[in-house]
């Protein structure tokens, strides 16, 4: 590899990047060509790992296998899942397997054979803080290096033009649940760690899963499969009001595109607030397939008569929980549309209740009198990832997977990856190293011209005819 010689100590680097996850990959994997930049990323973790407890046997990404961390946009990187495939033999069982859909744990494969060759990469490196230097112009970055063991083994500082945050999501326990969740010895746990404890959760009696999106229906269907017909003993519940499928429409999925996401960062604030809470359906559905293995396996058990021994309601809010005896869970539950409420005994709970941007601000506290803010007190991030700082600060703070609030929808999904991380490089080095299309779905959101489209795309103009009442 053409690698750069590394600086000296103290000499700033171009950009660090904070966390890596998949989004941090995709942009050390695109940046690596490019050798004028220095960059280096740092992981508190010993290595890249993707929410390994939820690899289950046969799941797969909701995204096809294009949505890697380069291919859309460079096909030609080597770092391509096409790549993978050909250094490891299997080009051609994929080309015959036809599936545009890879497994969980091929994915997570691919990422980890991407971060073992990018030497920009160094794990059991924990970011404590980042601040600004005004007499030097850069950011500073500060570090414990970790052993083997996970403890502190050397201090240092890494000084920086600009940074870029990727510290991912953090499970989200609901309020109700917290005290379970925390206490030692007691059955209510988080989906993340679901294999972890998945032998265990195979021989209780009874085993309530909350939440009806993809992960919630996943364990509640491996689960399923090896639980005695007639004994099943599984509740499944959840808030939305049905285990409804992903919208996975083709035009329904240009939500996904960067037409839609510069779309929805130039509408007002009140405007993006509201529509967070009406698009559920575009990143909290199930897919189709896995509500069908689910009914085929739920009817499978009624072939000689009777019914499962499962429940499954959607529309229900766990109100409080407590523990009963010295085993068992009682979750006290609210059906949201009838306003009825009861009581569920259960011996475990897997909470599949999904995961929440994780809190940035602890780590840039140094950052916080620079650091603007909107109405809800949310950072503001213009339409390049960037934080909007105080002109004072002439370095550039850039965030990955942090801005649902601002570029809406597609901000965790995989299939924009590669675009955010082009658009990352181009504006970091002042020119277009990626050159990116100026329209990517056939749907026009909204009558306002956008100047990332040349007029000859856009939409008529039918403004006039609606502002004169016709």
């Amino acid at each position: 590899m053409n690698t750069p010689p590394r600086p000296e100590p103290d000499a700033p680097r171009d950009l660090v990047g904070i966390g890596i996850g998949p989004f941090n990959l995709s942009l050390a994997a695109l940046a690596h060509p490019l050798t004028e930049l220095d960059t280096v990323f740092y992981e508190q973790h010993p290595g890249f790992h993707w929410h390994p407890g939820l690899l289950i046997d046969g799941a797969r990404i909701q995204v096809p296998f294009l949505a890697d961390l380069v291919t859309l946009t460079d096909p030609t990187s080597r770092w391509s899942f096409l790549n993978y495939l050909k250094a490891r033999d299997r080009l051609f069982p994929f080309y015959f397997a036809e599936r545009f859909h890879i497994h969980r744990a091929e994915y997570d494969a691919y990422c980890r054979w991407v971060a073992e060759h990018l030497p920009a990469l160094h794990f059991r490196h924990q970011v404590d803080a980042v601040r600004w230097n005004p007499e030097r112009d850069l950011f500073e970055v500060d570090f414990t290096q970790l052993d083997t063991e996970g403890e502190a083994e050397a201090l240092g500082r890494t000084y920086a033009r600009n940074v870029v945050l990727g510290i991912g999501t953090e499970p989200h326990v609901p309020e109700p649940l917290r005290p379970l969740a925390e206490a030692p010895g007691v059955p209510v746990l988080h989906a993340a760690d679901y294999l972890d404890h998945r032998d265990t959760l195979r021989t209780a009696d009874h085993v309530t899963v909350v939440g009806s999106g993809q992960t919630g229906a996943e364990i509640f269907l491996d689960l399923l499969r090896t639980r005695p017909t007639g004994h099943e003993g599984l509740h499944w519940i959840g808030r939305t009001p049905a285990f409804a499928p992903m919208e996975y429409s083709k035009l329904g999925l240009e939500h996904f595109t960067p037409d839609y996401t510069r779309y929805f960062h130039g509408l007002t604030e009140p405007v993006r607030d509201q529509l967070a809470t009406t698009q559920w359906q575009l990143h909290k559905g199930i897919d189709a397939d896995t509500l069908t293995a689910i009914h085929d396996e739920l009817y499978r058990r009624t072939l000689h008569g009777g019914w499962p021994d499962t429940v499954l309601t959607p529309g229900v809010r766990v109100r409080t929980a407590g523990r009963l005896a010295t085993t068992k869970v009682e979750l006290h539950l609210e059906h949201i549309e009838q306003g009825t409420r009861s009581r569920l005994t259960t011996d475990a709970v897997v909470l599949a209740t999904g995961y929440r941007e994780r809190p940035f601000t602890p780590l840039l506290a140094g950052l916080d009198p620079y650091l603007r803010r909107d109405s809800g007190r949310r950072p503001r991030i213009d339409e390049h990832f960037r934080l909007d700082l105080d002109p004072s600060v002439t370095g550039t703070v850039y965030v990955q997977n942090a801005e649902r609030h601002t570029h809406g929808v597609g901000t965790p999904d995989l299939g924009l990856a590669a675009w955010r991380s082009a658009t990352i490089l181009n504006t970091l080095t002042g020119k277009e190293t990626y050159p990116l299309p100026d329209r990517t779905a056939f749907t026009t959101f909204g009558l306002t011209p956008h100047p990332h489209i040349p007029p000859a795309r856009q939409a008529p103009a039918i403004a006039p005819l609606l502002t004169d009442g016709r």
